[in-house]
């Protein structure tokens, strides 16, 4: 049976992507492509051969492409490097195709679009599940620097390799030769050997090319948030030829994406992780074109009468709709020294590089949502014990009641209703917390990572007033605005706001930033494609009024 990764193209589907790129023949082994290579091309074999090679591990042969086979994986569609050697072995023929002619020729073609993209999800998969490589990190494991750049490596599917200086040999030695110490921490080495020091996750995003540059001009639209809303706006926008461009300031996946299994979500009856469905999210939207940069941080908006400027992260976009599709983050846990353990003993998602600290050890998890109770069974699977800690008395109060069957079969599970964390303990990393549980009984327990999933801050800072928000921040949309707070102007003199839209025409605001929302990976989703509309129809309101000028 053949390798589902390694598909051949049929004969149609060659003649196709001929005219998307040119034929080339090498007649001694060349190398088409290197590790680290950003933009680098894609590849049919017509004759020959083609040897995709690790240099992490003395060139060894990965897999020897032949005749109507391709090279290349998902990191073609955004601006990532190249992570092994490629080869053209001796009289070996090729098509050529550079990553802009073939992104237009995979939104163009849907039967090459489905061959290429699932064997590119499936070589991701592989290389981030069976190989060791790719950027070395060496630091402590706890470290709260480390852990930032862990967890930005894991959520964006960055291949890495980590070193812990405080368990592994191997790691010390790799700071000796380097001649540098533990105050040099952490510290990122790539195949060439350059050394980068405490790295920002700005320059982790531009060297690894999830960081993207796009053209300065007026988008169609800004989607601001890659969570399930804005992913799924921005897969509707850009699949009905709107130009988009997208940006968030951490990962894909917005609280959805830090869910360890997702088994409620329509379509998925033995689950999905809200990673997986976060990362198919982003490949299907830059499959249509949109560009997708992380980590752009909006930083402030302003409305220019025609368009919107946001300034974000060292970027300047313009554009005539704005979505915001910036969720809500998790409150911090209201104890005096929380910041000195975030990172080091309390998070605020729970992964699978958290689960490999767990193994053996006693885990807390703060919340009584439906996040918080994937995250118990997940850390269940590989902990000693884990503890719920709720504050009120009913567990299933907002967890949907199979988590809470679940949780309550769960042999090394214990739930503590009435309690809270009143104190964390430990000199370098969290050691214990202590409970309080009624009014005055205090219990200590050696819980050594805490996760917490308690309230919802929206992320909207960055705001400044612009449109109307309810006394919580929330972002109010609809007909329901109050006249007084509408921005005057002619369409809203001919209209109310839709369903999605603020109080500035142009201006959408979908997922869980918005005032009234259901907080459930489904329901982003449908406002995501369904506000797609309304921005048609502000567009074509734009249109008009510009053609009538």
């Amino acid at each position: 049976m053949k390798d589902p990764r390694f598909p051949e193209l049929t004969s149609r589907q060659i003649a196709t992507l001929k005219e998307y790129g040119v034929i080339e023949s090498y007649g001694e082994p060349t190398r088409i492509f290197t590790l680290g290579d950003l933009q680098y091309d894609f590849f049919v074999v017509m004759a020959g051969e083609v040897t995709i090679e690790d240099p992490y591990n003395d060139d060894k042969l990965i897999v020897a492409h032949q005749k109507n086979e391709f090279t290349g994986d998902s990191g073609m569609l955004s601006n990532r490097g190249a992570q092994f050697h490629a080869v053209a072995q001796p009289n070996t023929c090729v098509l050529r195709i550079t990553p802009k002619r073939l992104k237009e020729a995979i939104a163009k073609h849907s039967d090459i679009s489905d061959v290429l993209l699932n064997a590119f999800l499936l070589r991701q998969e592989t290389v981030l599940s069976e190989f060791v490589g790719g950027i070395k990190l060496v630091g402590s494991g706890t470290s709260k620097e480390t852990y930032a750049i862990r967890d930005f490596m894991e959520k964006n599917h960055l291949w890495y390799n980590f070193f812990d200086v405080d368990t592994s040999e191997e790691a010390r030695e790799l700071l000796k030769n380097f001649g540098l110490t533990s105050n040099d921490l952490p510290i990122l080495i790539n195949s060439d050997a350059k050394v980068c020091q405490n790295p920002s996750l700005e320059e982790l995003a531009r060297y690894s090319g999830v960081l993207m540059d796009f053209e300065d001009k007026v988008f169609d639209l800004l989607v601001i948030g890659a969570g399930p809303a804005g992913l799924a706006a921005s897969v509707y926008a850009a699949s009905e030829g709107l130009s988009v461009v997208t940006i968030d300031s951490k990962a894909p996946g917005g609280q959805a994406g830090k869910s360890s299994k997702i088994e409620n979500y329509l379509g998925f009856p033995t689950g999905i992780s809200g990673s997986d469905l976060a990362n198919r999210a982003y490949v299907q939207a830059q499959k249509f074109g949109c560009n997708i940069s992380i980590p752009h941080k909006a930083e402030s908006i302003e409305h220019a009468g025609s368009h919107f400027i946001v300034k974000a992260t060292n970027k300047t976009i313009r554009t005539r709709a704005v979505m915001a599709a910036t969720g809500a983050n998790y409150r911090q846990l209201p104890v005096d020294n929380i910041e000195k353990y975030e990172g080091s003993g309390v998070f605020y998602s729970a992964t699978g590089m958290n689960a490999a600290a767990c193994k053996n050890e006693l885990v807390g998890v703060i919340g009584g949502g439906n996040s918080a109770g994937q995250a118990a069974l997940f850390l269940a699977d590989h902990a000693k014990e884990v503890h719920v800690i709720l504050r009120g008395g009913d567990l299933g109060a907002k967890m949907s009641d199979y988590l809470v069957q679940r949780i309550e079969a769960a042999e090394n599970i214990f739930v503590h209703l009435y309690a809270e964390v009143v104190e964390l303990k430990g000199r370098y990393y969290l050691e214990s917390v202590v409970l309080r549980k009624g009014d005055e009984e205090h219990v200590e327990k050696s819980i050594t990572n805490l996760f917490t999933f308690i309230g919802a801050k929206p992320c909207t800072e960055w705001l400044q007033g612009l449109v109307e928000t309810d006394e919580r921040g929330f972002i109010c949309t609809g007909p329901g605005i109050k006249e007084e707070k509408l921005h005057a102007c002619d369409i809203f003199r001919e209209r109310k706001p839709q369903s999605l839209e603020t109080s500035i025409p142009g201006f959408f605001a979908v997922g869980d930033v918005r005032k009234g929302s259901v907080k459930r990976v489904a329901s982003a989703v449908g406002e995501g494609s369904m506000a797609v509309s309304q921005v048609h129809q502000f567009l074509s309101e734009i249109k008009k009024t510009e053609e009538a000028v």
